[in-house]
């Protein structure tokens, strides 16, 4: 499923560009992922501009602008297993602060996913993660849990979440999805799903 999702955001990228419209690349994200095998993919988070300051923002007929920030977060279905990433890029051009914003996110994520071990408890893993953003003074903009569980459902249990005590069990596949999102400005989150395999931890995105 992951590996259909990112060919389908591949094939996606030369169009995304100023002008182009959230609502319209973002049915083509979906008919391209299931050309590529995805059964009933749902439409993805696909918004520009200051709407990426919005967590869970949807697509609307809004047209793409140069400087633009643009968030998708995206997943396809392969009998009834689920995927899930978010990617954050700019359109054209990026300013000092995105740049600085972006890279806290990224240094955030590695910190999350350095963390997320067997026997770790879930609020620790967060709060890894976490740290990295309140330790650059953003903290008050991140207000979503790290990330979750998934698999026949989008999101399952254990999470990792400053409010989820419990510990990951070996085996356990779970988004690292910290963000950073500045009201009425821009936002970013950087999502990967991150597995315990029986061979060692292993970022599948």
């Amino acid at each position: 499923a992951q590996r259909i999702a990112e060919e389908a955001l591949q094939q996606l990228l030369p169009e995304i560009r100023v002008g182009a419209y959230e609502d319209e690349l973002a049915a083509k994200l979906v008919y391209l992922m299931n050309l590529g095998g995805s059964q009933a993919s749902v439409m993805p988070i696909f918004v520009s501009g200051a709407k990426t300051s919005m967590p869970h923002g949807r697509p609307s007929h809004k047209a793409i602008e140069e400087g633009d920030f643009v968030t998708i977060d995206m997943g396809a279905n392969v009998d009834g297993y689920m995927s899930d990433m978010t990617r954050t890029f700019a359109v054209g051009s990026a300013s000092e602060e995105m740049r600085k914003v972006y890279s806290i996110v990224l240094a955030a994520q590695q910190a999350g996913i350095d963390a997320f071990a067997e026997g770790m408890r879930c609020c620790d893993v967060d709060k890894a993660a976490r740290d990295v953003i309140e330790g650059a003074g953003y903290g008050a903009h991140f207000g979503h849990g790290l990330g979750h569980s998934l698999g026949l459902n989008i999101h399952e249990d254990p999470r990792a979440s400053r409010t989820y005590t419990g510990v990951f069990p070996a085996r356990s596949i779970v988004t690292i999805e910290q963000g950073i999102y500045l009201p009425g400005r821009f936002g970013v989150r950087i999502e990967d799903m991150v597995w315990l395999s029986p061979q060692g931890k292993q970022n599948l995105t």
